[in-house]
């Protein structure tokens, strides 16, 4: 595991370079995120060329949790798995739980801690010493970010000697090779015009200044992994059309695995430059992302939001989140959208609700039966001009507020679900698929 200090050391950075210098070596990877972040995967997936998944306890439990880990591992040579925040930031502000300190020590995996060096000296020591001893952890090495050549024995040489850590590389600040942000955080991957030449310094950084053959030796003292298979029944033989362009990309990718091997033949199109859905398909997803940069180009194309009108004015279930959600409403920062969700969206400066929660659904709606619940994740700066909703949703705090549009054939939220925390929301809208399917066939 590459974890850091907090968010911002620079960790996706180190991950991706070490990442690409592993792959330039020949070894076939496995790429992990924990948490529920959705673009660093996608960093990852650009650099492995193999889909990177999650890990996360609260979304999917831990059984899940595990046996994802161990299936989507099990024919690699090496995991590298990217943490999420500081080591020890988990739920609720004050807890590890969920963190990537807690993912380490229930699934056995050895740590190499990143740390920002920017603006201090001797005070990395004293920050080092205060993670290797606020819990016991699988530490077993650092790389210090932001550290020059000619700083970086004097560094090595005093955390080596103070405190007995080893010292696996450095990181130096590279301008050519920096990542920009945006308010969910890093931008996309598809979005870097620049990204393989971006990603192949990091690599060459990488090799030069990381002792990558002691990461591999690290990564030897993982424990062997218990864990249970998990059996999916086969719900039904349906075709779902899944948006996935530069708007909607935010998905979980065991998800998509997961409805595939309940039945589901998934098609991918572009709210933004196709012009119709795809034919013969008995269900719809709408993913989220960043519908409101590229508002013009979705409002413009007509022939799209008229398609998915009728889509919905026949029936066909749709399943939509966060920037999905904000494409159905009538519009976002006064573009026009779909119109299929009577609400506007607009963006603001902050975020309007963040952190995990559990949903509620207030009566029926679909893929919730009244007061069944569901494990999820928000994250957002828009909001809309909605009075109520369908679902409660609570944080583990206690805050609690209404969420999401659920009216068949639509059910719509501002939050994400992992289905594999929640397989029988997954199975049920197969099932509706399925009902549609067979509604056409009649009609037919």
């Amino acid at each position: 595991m590459i974890a850091g200090t907090h968010s911002g050391c620079g960790k996706t950075t180190v991950t991706c370079g070490i990442l690409k210098a592993l792959k330039n070596r020949g070894l076939d990877i496995a790429s992990f995120k924990c948490g529920p972040d959705y673009i660093d995967p996608m960093f990852h997936s650009e650099i492995i060329g193999t889909a990177s998944r999650n890990i996360d306890f609260f979304l999917c439990g831990e059984k899940a949790a595990r046996y994802l880990f161990a299936r989507n591992s099990s024919r690699t040579e090496v995991s590298v798995v990217e943490g999420v925040m500081g080591f020890y930031d988990g739920m609720g502000g004050s807890s590890s739980e969920n963190s990537s300190w807690d993912v380490s020590a229930k699934l056995g995996i050895p740590v190499v801690l990143v740390v920002n060096c920017k603006g201090a000296s001797a005070s990395v020591a004293a920050m080092v010493k205060g993670f290797l001893d606020f819990k016991e952890n699988r530490i077993r090495a650092v790389i210090l970010n932001h550290v020059s050549a000619p700083m970086y024995p004097i560094y090595k040489e005093m955390l080596e000697r103070q405190l007995g850590i080893c010292v696996a590389g450095y990181m130096p600040y590279e301008p050519a090779a920096a990542i920009e942000d945006r308010h969910l955080g890093l931008v996309t991957a598809k979005e870097i015009d620049s990204l393989k030449h971006k990603i192949d310094r990091l690599a060459e950084i990488a090799e030069a200044t990381i002792d990558l053959d002691r990461l591999l030796e690290i990564a030897q003292d993982a424990k062997p992994l218990d864990y249970e298979e998990i059996e999916t029944p086969r719900v039904a033989a349906v075709n779902i059309a899944v948006a996935r362009d530069k708007a909607f990309c935010f998905y979980y990718q065991d998800s998509l695995e997961l409805l595939e091997s309940m039945g589901a033949k998934l098609t991918y199109f572009s709210p933004m430059e196709d012009r119709a859905l795809p034919g013969a398909i008995d269900g719809m997803i709408l993913g989220g992302g960043y519908p409101e940069l590229y508002q013009d180009a979705l409002s413009q194309n007509l022939g799209m939001i008229q398609s998915i009108r009728d889509a919905e004015s026949a029936g066909m279930p749709i399943f939509a989140e966060c920037g999905g959600f904000m494409y159905l409403g009538k519009s976002i920062g006064g573009h026009p959208m779909t119109g299929i969700v009577d609400l506007c969206f607009e963006m603001t400066s902050k975020l309007q609700n963040f952190g995990y929660v559990e949903l509620t659904a207030k009566g029926h709606t679909g893929l919730l039966a009244r007061g069944e619940t569901a494990l999820a994740h928000e994250f957002h700066y828009s909001r809309n001009d909605a009075a109520s909703g369908c679902l409660t949703a609570k944080k583990t705090s206690g805050k609690t507020w209404e969420a999401g549009h659920c009216s068949a054939p639509v059910f719509a939220l501002y939050p994400h679900i992992h289905f594999w925390g929640n397989r029988i929301m997954a199975g049920r809208f197969i099932e509706q698929c399925k009902e549609y399917q067979m509604g056409k066939r009649r009609q037919g």
